[in-house]
């Protein structure tokens, strides 16, 4: 950031041309802080999350998610990480920044071991469409669950098995 370039996975690549990395450090460190990260208040409810990095292309701000693997990527691996993208995004809206409708994340898996037992890693950038209504949704049902009835355990449900363990 300091140098004012690119990580070296994302300067070769043909869809990052234009992108820059977010230089205000302060405030990057503290949306990186798992216990401040970006949040927003809603009433006496907040919601935050902490990001791994911020990109620019002009003034609006795109989300970068690094993730580590074991393994290549499978067809839906990335759909995976679709509400955590949509959640940034709709939190830094919350917070008055403009972003892109697209996040990427970056994916690290081991390419192969050399001599001196250093892993070299591929990477994978995907790019990923941003929907902040589907977080909306996700926040107003997650309030409807924590204002309603405590819904009765399943059989099935490990946070179930483990709440009845702790009573």
């Amino acid at each position: 950031m300091e140098k004012g370039i690119l990580p070296p996975e994302l300067c070769d690549n043909k869809e990052c041309k234009d992108l820059k990395l977010f230089d205000d450090k302060e405030l990057l460190e503290i949306w990186r802080n798992n216990r401040k990260g970006i949040q927003w208040k809603d009433g006496e409810n907040i919601l935050k999350g902490a990001v791994d990095n911020i990109l620019k292309k002009g003034d609006k701000l795109i989300v970068l998610d690094y993730k580590t693997r074991g393994f290549p990527l499978k067809e839906d691996t990335a759909e995976h990480y679709q509400d955590q993208l949509d959640i940034y995004n709709f939190l830094l809206r919350k917070n008055n920044f403009k972003t892109e409708d697209y996040a990427y994340l970056l994916f690290y898996h081991p390419k192969e071991v050399d001599e001196g037992g250093n892993i070299i890693f591929n990477t994978d950038l995907v790019k990923m469409k941003i929907d902040v209504k589907n977080a909306e949704k996700i926040w107003k049902k997650a309030l409807e669950t924590l204002e309603g009835e405590m819904p009765k355990p399943s059989e099935e449900c490990e946070f179930c098995k483990w709440v009845e363990l702790c009573k």
